[in-house]
Order: C-alpha cells, then structure tokens, then sequence
C-alpha cells in the first residue's frame, strides 16, 4: 500500500491556499492517485458547527480537521488541507499527531491579499465589524520551517503548483 501524506496549506485569507489546493488536486487525480481535498472554510460547516472564531475554537477546528486528515492519510490517501490555521502550535500538534504530513506555506503580503478579498473580510476586520481576524487584529504566525514556500504574489499559479508536485515527487516517488 502506498504511504498516504497530508499536505497543510496554510495562510492568511487571499493568500491562494484553496486556488493551489485545488489546482494541485486535479494534477495527482489525474495521475489517478488517491487524493481528497479538505477546505478549511468547507470542513468548519459540518465539523466545526458550534466553534466560534476565538483561539480555543479555531484550535479546535484545526485538530478536527487534522484528525480527518490523520485517518485518510493512514489509509493512503493523498490528503490536500487548506485552512488558515494561524498558531504555530497547533499546526505542529496536528503534524505531530499524523506523521506523514508537509505544511506548504502560501505566502502574500497582506495588502496582496486584501486586494485579492472578494467577500470583503478584510474591509469588516478594518472597519471593526469582524473582531480576531487573522492578520489585522489576531496574530498569524508564519511557519518557521515549512517543506515549500509559494509566494503567491512573485509566482503564478502554475509556478506555484510545479513547486507543490516537484516536492511531492522527490518525497513520494510517485
């Protein structure tokens, strides 16, 4: 059986996160690997029902999601997870509990993604009328070491994703 991986995309919003997932995605699928998407945005409607937006929330939507990740993975699968997922520790709580895991760091400058904002998030965060919103009044904490880095606002798309494959087929062989 082969080894299944999760691969963390993690960034502010606008960043490019759910764009390279699935970009990325359509690429394994149709080397008909086994792959499954998890949108961050997608998973907190059915999982994280209840779960506000406060830190102790956001952790715990992280770690369900990291546990659906972990129970794909074991089972081969090719798991792609795009969440913003801010705090460090978490993120490596969630590597730490799965293994098999890399953390693509997609990376834009805020006023890119704020240019970038089409449901107008960072407007309500500037404004006041949306409290803890990752990178104007809640941290964001950058990954130290992540396995690849985009940068979303130097690279296209597909420069980005060649990227993402490139590492996958050094770590995966596939």
């Amino acid at each position: 059986m082969r080894n299944g991986l999760t691969l963390w995309f993690t960034g502010l919003s606008g960043a490019g996160k759910t764009t390279l997932n699935r970009a990325v995605y359509e690429r394994l699928a149709q080397r008909g690997l086994p792959v499954e998407s998890l949108d961050g945005d997608e998973v907190r409607r059915y999982l994280g029902r209840g779960l506000g937006f406060s830190k102790e929330d956001r952790d715990e939507n992280i770690r369900r999601i990291g546990y659906v990740a972990g129970l794909l993975t074991k089972h081969g699968v090719l798991v792609l997870v795009s969440a913003i997922s801010p705090y460090e520790a978490v993120r490596d709580e969630v590597r730490e509990s799965i293994g098999e895991f890399a953390e693509v760091y997609v990376n834009a400058p805020v006023e890119v993604c704020e240019q970038r904002d089409v449901k107008g998030l960072y407007r309500k965060a500037r404004n006041g009328e949306l409290r803890g919103f990752a990178g104007i009044d809640d941290p964001y904490e950058a990954p130290q070491h992540p396995e690849v880095e985009c940068r979303t606002d130097l690279e296209t798309v597909e420069e980005s994703v060649e990227k993402i494959i490139q590492y996958l087929e050094l770590r995966l062989a596939c």
